[in-house]
């Protein structure tokens, strides 16, 4: 009897507690990538070898145009959905179609799977010495090579470094396509991350964004001893500050009874709690989310990370998770606690500070190019919060804009980088790109423009974004912030004019290395990161004025 008891109080518990209501319409955007990530999952089970890179191809690309598609068909569309877990509004659907943008354009590099008859462009170096491994495309560089075209990954990601299974696997020409639906789940919880209107959805979104990444950058096919540890590092940093993250949420829960945003909202204007637990809830949920976006003191991993992690993941890791991450830092910022601004914005002010400087300085003493790169981010890190500073709709505006033109950017830079090739994989010394843009104009051009615009040089899109978030800050009153970041760009140009001379005017050493001619897929992505990089600096009015009509967040 008991049984049939408990079954019938479980019935009428299930009538009392309907199932939330559910607009599957306004989350296709996020169900597109999630189910073809899972596809992709079906595919690497059943799918021949032979047929799955095609196979592969076919859904990420056609998935992550599906869903491209699927946000500009939302445009305009204010609604919040499963029982107020989800927000689409202006700024969830604006950030959802520049992760995507990112993600086509890296997924591009990721796909890369050889170069072949692809030749130096060095006259002194002969045919033998122009068999260089292509960590981008994986493949031998020189007229005739024979060997099997491979990718940039380890083809047996569980095999010990140098052993003899992995010396079989590469000898077997064997490539690996699960990175494919790693990086669509980690899109998917790119997207799902700045539109969680709720803490615990937001959660449960940096966890499924950050777990394939973990992945990812540790299977690098050459220096797999750098890539395992640099995946190491980043897991074990990145697990503490989702505990933090995690002890946040408790806190606020605990101040205001509730996980939703505009619930916590509705207390703090209330003055219902203790606006201490809400202060110590709040910053501990920004660890997780400074970690995420690499601002100072959180910082450490991003040059071991970016070094370490395939190019083509740093690239994907290093645009696409920076938007999501500032995309849910203004949700919870401008959604949850703005009524607390005036105990935030000080925070934010050092951090923004000690990032901008930090970041600037450090990739001044740098000897390699990723790493530098690498603090070059850590610094635009530190720009992109001047904008969150600000604390008005001009501040979020420009803050959409500059991570646009900021995404667009570092995908081509890091294009670049797998284009210049030592024997051992891609050349990082900065001493190895002298003459570089002397041997290939076009690809040193195009490696220059992308610096300038980092640089904040007029006539390209970094200059535009550094104007906007210089102007909201100083709008919002921050201007000891904004002389801080003229400061420290100009000790960026410094850094980034420092690899323009080398590359075009100095000599090439006498065993330069091999510049790799592009296949289709990273030449498009070199060409289309330029040319909109330098629309961006001759016509940002479009951009501009798209990312002036998402600022008003769903509360």
């Amino acid at each position: 009897m008991r049984s049939f008891d408990s079954l019938d109080r479980t019935a009428v518990l299930a009538q009392a507690l309907p199932a939330p209501d559910i607009d599957y319409g306004v989350l296709s955007p996020m169900l597109i990538v999630f189910g073809v990530a899972v596809m992709g999952v079906v595919v690497e089970a059943f799918v021949p070898v032979r047929g799955r890179y095609a196979s592969h191809l076919a859904l990420t690309f056609g998935g992550l145009v599906a869903a491209l598609v699927a946000v500009v068909l939302l445009a305009g569309t204010e609604s919040t959905t499963a029982a107020g877990a989800v927000a689409i509004d202006g700024p969830a659907l604006y950030l959802q179609g520049v992760i995507l943008v990112v993600s086509v354009l890296a997924a591009l590099l990721i796909a890369e799977r050889g170069i072949e008859g692809a030749r130096t462009a060095v006259d002194a170096v002969v045919a033998s010495d122009a068999m260089v491994a292509s960590d981008a495309a994986g493949a031998s560089v020189g007229a005739g090579s024979d060997r099997a075209p491979t990718d940039a990954f380890a083809p047996q990601a569980a095999a010990v470094p140098g052993s003899a299974a992995e010396r079989e696997a590469i000898e077997a020409g064997i490539t690996r396509t699960e990175v494919f639906p790693l990086a669509l789940f980690a899109v998917g919880g790119m997207m799902l991350f700045p539109a969680a209107d709720d803490l615990l959805t937001m959660f449960i979104a940096l966890e499924v964004l950050s777990l394939p990444l973990y992945l990812l950058c540790g299977l690098s096919r050459r220096r797999r001893l750098l890539s395992q540890e640099a995946a190491l590092k980043y897991f074990l940093l990145g697990a503490f500050s989702s505990a933090f993250f995690l002890y946040g949420v408790a806190l606020l829960y605990g101040y205001a009874g509730t996980i939703s945003l505009t619930g916590i909202a509705d207390t703090v204007e209330s003055g219902g709690g203790s606006d201490n637990i809400a202060l110590i809830g709040v910053g501990l949920l920004s660890v997780g989310l400074l970690f995420k976006i690499g601002a100072v003191p959180f910082h450490s991993w991003t040059p071991d990370v970016y070094q370490g992690a395939p190019t083509a993941v740093t690239a994907f890791m290093a645009a696409a998770t920076k938007i999501a991450a500032f995309g849910a830092l203004l949700r919870v910022l401008y959604v949850a606690v703005p009524g607390l601004s005036e105990e935030w914005r000080p925070v934010l002010w050092a951090v923004a500070i000690a990032t901008m400087l930090v970041g600037a300085v450090l990739a001044v003493t740098q000897t390699d190019v990723k790493r530098m790169l690498a603090y070059s981010a850590i610094s635009h890190t530190g720009f992109v919060l001047t904008g969150v500073v600000a604390a008005n709709e001009q501040g979020i505006s420009s803050t959409l804009f500059y991570l646009a033109v900021y995404g667009i950017g570092t995908i081509g830079v890091f294009a670049v980088v797998t284009l210049i090739r030592d024997p051992d994989g891609e050349a990082w010394d900065l001493s190895r790109w002298e003459g570089m843009g002397r041997r290939s104009p076009v690809l040193g051009g195009a490696f220059a423009l992308f610096l300038l615009s980092m640089a904040g040089i007029p006539l390209t899109g970094g200059f535009i974004a550094k104007l906007s978030v210089f102007s909201a800050a100083i709008s919002g009153g921050a201007v000891p912030l904004v002389i801080v970041g003229v400061v420290a760009s100009a000790i960026a140009a410094y850094f980034y004019v420092r690899v323009i001379v080398l590359m075009f005017f100095r000599d090439p050493p006498s065993d330069a290395p091999a510049i790799v001619m592009p296949s289709v897929l990273t030449t498009v992505t070199i060409a289309v990161t330029a040319v909109i990089t330098l629309l961006l600096g001759i016509v940002p009015q479009p951009l501009l004025d798209l990312a002036g009509q998402a600022t008003v967040f769903l509360a």
